[in-house]
């Protein structure tokens, strides 16, 4: 089947929601009814899985109306206007009823798909204290005997044990187990997802009570982490009986902890709650984390026990079908800012503790930076200014020096002096030109005979002759060097080769993308905690753009040189970065993701309506940038990521450190994602 770029199931994503119908108790051909409506609305959206309440189409207050030979044979009557119905759906159905087997009565999920149904699955766990009395009605399937079943005149696979693929969408196998079964200290699920499920299905009826809602959040969230997992959870809501309880329709759909959704409670009405689910994503933590593998293998007595129903759903791949999920712009920098403070705070203090527990190790008091007037030397200063506060040692032991080049602009000269007045360190200016000059003539350079000749020895010349002051410095001094260049310099090679910003003797920065550089910047300016002087120097500093000043500018001012016209916007090749080593995306799915960040106006603008980019990205410039980055990743930097110096990993996001989370060849080709990213329709 051909493949639309522009729909989700191309890039294993699934589209799958919870239902939560307003049932009438012990009325199966109403509630057959409901649920039919309800996955009518679901699959009309595109949904490859909905699952519905327990029990519901008797309903779960039935109690010993269970045992009731009309209202079990209207279930069947239910299930197979269900049955029917589902024809025209491309999408698996799950349900909740109670079913005769070998003269017992189980509480089951009944899996439907394409006008049959796939497997029944009874549940484990029976809750039969406080107010529930479920072993008064049902049998445990534990101890079912029977693996298939007569099921309204087809044979079908019956047990716990069950697993259901997708046959054209492989990374969708899903598990069913119903309530109480995730309560207790080792769901079913647990073993299902060892097993190969990406996908675990709850069918629940769980009472209102205070706080209950909040605990059966963590429950769910936190299964869904420790499987790595995508858990939908539904429950009953209106229309159960109120005798001695409450119901509240909580639903929610979690991806390895992270909550996608939540269906609003306490409603009157039928709703549905909708989430698409990253299964590639799912599959990929699985094979990074390598003691998911080892639990498979220390559990393979219970893993072995289950059988896998396959299924086609002939998903529609060809058609577009946008993707409804927030794809954050900055996936470094979180769009709440609560949480961003969180993480600027976090990050810093990172920072800090790691520079000062270096510092008390080496025995030195001191610290050398180079300070550019830039946003990575700001921070950087910015974080030694705190580790002496931490360690009682004056800022004075922080020497920093500006050094002013042959394309140094007044703003950023101007600024460095600010800045280093601001933090109350030892500063000095240290004009780098004569000696520049000299190594030039050294070199034969035509610049040294007048000549307006402005290539890349002209530029590393200044570059290395700055570390070359700072390293010198250290060694006069009794101080530590400390590096400024952060992790998206890093990703693209943005540095200067050995003696050049490339190399420090502890780098603060290393593991820190530059969109939250600046946003840690701003942070640090709004909380005070270098103090509260006067941090419009900082303000200043985040306004400047990012240049790095080695070629003269023009005689309007402006630089000459401008990173990001060289190797694309930040905002995008971070959102490249983060998406490429986190996960080993390939490139189309990079670009589905960033085209569904950036193709709407206001996606992804921060809610306080601060430190926002109004920048939109076609779906040609996404492209031609991840081209770029994806060249300078594979192809042409590895070799200075080889041998970099000390720095704290600060996120979970990664860092390059050939010690830590990057092992790579330097004389790799970067062929494969290059061919890959031709799979982009950019002309659309």
């Amino acid at each position: 089947m051909a493949s639309n770029f522009f729909n989700l199931y191309t890039h294993d994503f699934a589209r799958v929601a919870v239902a939560a119908p307003v049932c009438r108790i012990a009325d199966p051909a109403y509630n057959a009814e409901q649920t039919i409506a309800l996955a009518e609305k679901a699959a009309a959206q595109g949904a490859a899985l909905v699952a519905f309440p327990e029990l519901g189409l008797a309903a779960y207050t039935c109690d010993d109306l269970f045992h009731q030979r009309a209202l079990l044979d209207g279930v069947l009557d239910g299930l197979a206007a269900i049955l029917d119905a589902s024809t025209e759906w491309k999408m698996a159905v799950v349900v909740g009823a109670p079913l005769r087997v070998e003269h017992q009565l189980y509480n089951c999920a009944v899996v439907i798909a394409n006008g049959q149904i796939q497997g029944v699955v009874p549940k484990s766990y029976l809750p039969n204290y406080g107010e529930f009395y479920e072993a008064r009605q049902f049998s445990s399937g534990d101890y079912a005997v029977a693996t298939e079943i007569d099921l309204l005149g087809e044979r079908v696979q019956f047990g716990s044990g069950l697993l259901f693929e997708v046959a054209d969408l492989p990374l969708l196998k899903f598990h069913v187990e119903i309530c109480e079964d995730v309560w207790v200290p080792v769901p079913p699920s647990s073993f299902a997802a060892l097993a190969g499920a990406t996908v675990l299905v709850n069918l629940s009826a769980s009472n209102a009570l205070v706080g209950k809602a909040n605990y059966r959040n963590q429950l769910v969230g936190q299964q869904s982490a420790r499987c790595i997992a995508a858990y939908l959870y539904t429950s009953a809501g209106g229309g159960e009986s109120s005798t001695d309880m409450a119901w509240d329709g909580q639903g929610v759909i979690f991806e390895n902890g992270e909550l996608l959704a939540e269906a609003k409670r306490f409603v009157d009405e039928p709703s549905l709650t909708f989430a698409d689910i990253d299964l590639e994503r799912l599959s990929r933590e699985r094979m990074r984390m390598n003691t998911f593998a080892q639990s498979v293998q220390r559990h393979a007595a219970e893993v072995g026990k289950f059988r896998t129903v396959f299924f086609p759903l002939e998903l529609e791949h060809d058609q577009p079908l946008a993707l409804k999920r927030c794809i954050e712009r900055f996936p470094y920098v979180p769009a709440d800012a609560r949480r961003r403070d969180e993480r600027c705070n976090e990050v810093y203090h990172i920072q800090v503790q790691a520079l000062a527990q270096r510092l008390t190790t080496s025995g030195l008091k001191k610290v050398v930076i180079g300070i550019s007037g830039g946003l990575d030397s700001t921070h950087a200063l910015l974080v030694c200014a705190r580790v002496m506060d931490k360690l009682k040692l004056p800022r004075t032991n922080i020497l920093a020096y500006t050094m002013p080049g042959f394309a140094t602009s007044e703003r950023t000269l101007k600024q460095a002096h600010a800045l280093m007045k601001l933090v109350g360190c030892t500063a000095q200016e240290i004009d780098i030109r004569p000696s520049c000059i000299q190594m030039l003539k050294d070199l034969n350079h035509p610049y040294s005979e007048g000549k307006e000749q402005y290539d890349i020895t002209f530029e590393n010349v200044q570059a290395g002759e700055r570390t070359n002051h700072l390293f010198r410095l250290a060694n006069h001094h009794g101080g530590l060097v400390i590096g400024t260049g952060d992790l998206s310099e890093l990703a693209l090679g943005w540095c200067t080769y050995g003696v050049g910003d490339h190399m420090s003797h502890y780098n603060v920065n290393a593991s820190v993308p530059k969109t939250l550089i600046s946003h840690l910047v701003r942070w640090v300016a709004e909380s005070g905690v270098i103090g509260r002087n006067d941090a419009q120097v900082l303000l200043d500093i985040l306004g400047t753009e990012i240049s790095p000043e080695l070629v003269p500018g023009t005689a309007g001012g402006q630089p000459e040189q401008r990173t990001e016209s060289t190797i694309g916007p930040y905002e995008l090749q971070d959102f490249n970065l983060y998406y490429v080593l986190r996960f080993g995306f390939n490139p189309s799915k990079v670009a589905f993701l960033s085209h569904t960040a950036w193709k709407d106006k206001e996606q992804g603008r921060w809610p306080d309506g601060d430190h926002v980019t109004r920048n939109q990205y076609d779906l040609a410039a996404i492209a031609r940038n991840l081209g770029i980055f994806l060249d300078r990743f594979f192809r042409t930097s590895q070799f200075k990521r080889s041998c970099v110096p000390n720095a704290p990993k600060v996120g979970s996001g990664g860092s390059l450190s050939p010690r830590g989370d990057w092992r790579a060849p330097s004389d790799a080709q970067s062929v494969v994602w290059m061919e890959e990213l031709r799979a982009i329709p950019v002309h659309v």
